[in-house]
């Protein structure tokens, strides 16, 4: 079974890539906070995506932004103008962090990170599963991942909300591996899942095996 470890690992490689939301990130972010530990862990993951940033060209916010951000700052005459020129490029680099950054952050070629698929008790390591911008194609990047043994392969399976599991086809752990998604359109709340099946894939045409790894596609 997985330790404490092991889950937390899963928390900060999605706190990492921002799929982690709501009261789930609030209580990770308390717990960084108080242990250095999975402070670390969160920094590891950062760095392990940092080479993501690397094909991103400067972005200029939309106009709407700034007026926001004006709005919603006191009066300039309140303020010393150091501090005023400040507080605008400080809040202005919160909500572009926040806000804009998830959302134009590719790989290289086109590829946004949109999921993170994270293991079952008795499987280790993680997937960052990531679309292309025309959202037909996905490309699945493994971490920490052990080899399968030769009788085995890995299937990946699109399950889209209250359907039935739709393969993808094969993906190996050593390597990155990208598959199309065919005429399936893509949606936020689709689960993603890899099971383990015989090799060459599941003889029914639906997961036969455990499903090892899952995660649901976060909104582009």
């Amino acid at each position: 079974m997985k330790d404490r470890g092991e889950y937390d690992s899963a928390l900060a490689a999605e706190y990492a890539l921002g799929t982690l939301r709501g009261p789930a990130r609030f209580r990770l972010e308390q717990r960084i906070r108080r242990e250095p530990a999975l402070a670390e862990q969160v920094a590891h993951w950062q760095r392990l995506l940092a080479h993501l940033d690397d094909a991103l060209a400067p972005v200029a916010p939309p106009g709407r932004v700034w007026k926001k951000i004006q709005l919603n700052l006191p009066p300039r005459a309140r303020q010393p103008r150091w501090r005023w020129d400040s507080l605008v490029w400080a809040l202005a680099a919160c909500l572009f962090a926040v806000v804009l950054i998830p959302r134009i952050i590719e790989q290289p070629q086109g590829f946004t990170p949109t999921a993170v698929l994270n293991g079952s008790p008795n499987s280790s390591g993680q997937w960052i599963v990531s679309l292309d911008r025309e959202a037909r194609n996905l490309q699945l990047t493994p971490v920490n991942l052990k080899p399968v043994a030769a009788v085995n392969s890995l299937q990946l399976w699109a399950i889209p909300s209250g359907e039935k599991p739709i393969s993808l086809g094969l993906v190996t752990a050593q390597h990155l591996t990208r598959v199309s998604l065919g005429n399936l359109k893509w949606a936020a709340d689709m689960t993603i899942a890899i099971s383990l099946e015989p090799a060459g894939g599941s003889p029914t045409g639906q997961p036969t095996g455990p499903v090892l790894y899952s995660g649901q596609l976060a909104s582009r």
